[in-house]
């Protein structure tokens, strides 16, 4: 797997265990929710000013964006589409 592909894999698994949707983080850490996917799907080569931006928009360390996983494992499920009922926002 490329740093790319790793990067794109540990951002969604990241983003899907924090319950965030691509719109919420890219808004959290100043970026276009279209860029959000495309970095996910790995095809963007992102700058370290972004890595350090979504980390942050995460509240994870910058290492944790570049752990390979496991071998064989697969991509987690998206969230659910639509809003969250008013209750459930944060």
């Amino acid at each position: 797997m490329d740093a790319r592909a790793i990067l794109g894999w540990n951002l969604r698994r990241l983003r899907v265990e924090k319950g965030l949707s691509q719109e919420r983080l890219a808004l959290a850490a100043g970026i276009d929710r279209a860029y959000v996917g495309r970095v996910e799907r790995g095809e963007e080569n992102v700058t370290i000013n972004v890595v350090a931006a979504v980390a942050e928009a995460l509240e994870i360390k910058v290492a944790d964006l570049f752990v390979e996983p496991p071998a064989g494992a697969e991509l987690p499920a998206a969230l659910p589409p639509g809003r969250k009922p008013k209750n459930e926002r944060a």
